[in-house]
């Protein structure tokens, strides 16, 4: 492979009660609170159009991930054989993008407020995309 790169920058962050990676639900439909995405100032134009009400995916940089991992324990549960990560929706990964499906909740000026987020506080966010009709 070549060593190309493509660098990410990014456009927010995440505020969450979440703090601990370890005491975080794995997914946001199992009991992630509320959270807000932080965008900076530079990127409010492109936040026109985003609705509360509307289903949203939110893709981050876990930027407390590991990035040598290549297979693990679905889940962390040990008694599941172990699975190669692009297999899994494991964090840890050579490049650990997560994928967040969200509800917005609230949009006020660079914050949007949203339920089921599972990121802990301080992840970077890198986009946001709206779910389509039929999307699933």
């Amino acid at each position: 492979m070549s060593d190309d790169r493509y660098p990410l920058h990014p456009v927010g962050r995440v505020e969450s009660p979440l703090t601990d990676p370890g005491a975080a639900p794995k997914q946001g439909d199992e009991g992630a609170p509320e959270a807000w995405l932080v965008f900076a100032e530079a990127y409010a134009p492109a936040l026109d159009g985003v609705r509360p009400g509307a289903d949203a995916l939110v893709l981050t940089w876990l930027d407390r991930a590991r990035r040598d991992v290549l297979a693990v324990h679905p889940r962390g549960d040990e008694s599941r054989p172990r699975t190669g990560v692009f297999a899994t929706r494991s964090p840890h990964r050579p490049n650990p993008v997560g994928l967040h499906r969200v509800r917005i909740l609230q949009v006020d000026g660079v914050r949007v407020r949203v339920a089921d987020l599972e990121a802990v506080d301080g992840t970077p966010v890198l986009d946001l995309k709206p779910v389509l009709d039929g999307e699933r």
